[in-house]
């Protein structure tokens, strides 16, 4: 099967041979400026449903992560919000970078809903809540977000930058007498 495409001033020409007969087909330049007008609004569409999306899901996560003493703009910068997720479920937050390597990223996954579990059992929900956040998301974030749960955890966001040492109380010790070795 041979094919070959020809620019002509009209438009488009696409010539295909098939077995002992020529077909040819003639697309007039309009109708590819129409194609390629539509492409774009499709593609600025989805950019559009995207961005909603977006904003939809880190006003929700800002909401949760206030509930969590986490500071509200976290929940708008990308990976960092994934990172943060991780680490108020107890889990290291590195996995939300390791999402963009392909295969471990399905660890990263599961990683990310055994997260998602400890919130929801922080927020006072049960262990069947984590369904919600596996096979619907916009519903978890959206009930976590909006309902009157109080955050049952630790306060994830005074986590000290370094161990600080026990404190030993000072205790005055009793005299030791010499002793003598003969």
């Amino acid at each position: 099967m041979d094919t070959e495409l020809q620019l002509e001033d009209s438009g488009v020409t696409f010539e295909t041979t098939m077995g002992n007969s020529l077909n040819t087909e003639s697309i007039p330049a309009d109708d590819i400026n129409v194609l390629i007008a539509f492409l774009i609004s499709i593609s600025l569409f989805i950019l559009l449903v995207a961005l909603v999306a977006y904003i939809i899901y880190a006003f929700l996560l800002s909401r949760i992560f206030k509930k969590a003493g986490v500071e509200s703009w976290k929940a708008w910068v990308p990976v960092y919000n994934v990172w943060k997720i991780l680490e108020i479920g107890g889990q290291k937050g590195f996995w939300a970078i390791l999402a963009f390597v392909p295969i471990i990223n399905i660890a990263s996954m599961i990683f990310t809903y055994i997260a998602m579990y400890h919130i929801g059992l922080k927020l006072g929900k049960k262990d069947w809540f984590i369904l919600l956040a596996i096979f619907i998301p916009i519903v978890w974030y959206g009930w976590l977000a909006l309902d009157g749960s109080k955050w049952q955890g630790d306060d994830s966001s005074q986590i000290p930058a370094s161990p600080q040492p026990p404190q030993i109380p000072n205790t005055p010790q009793p005299p030791v007498a010499p002793q003598n070795n003969f």
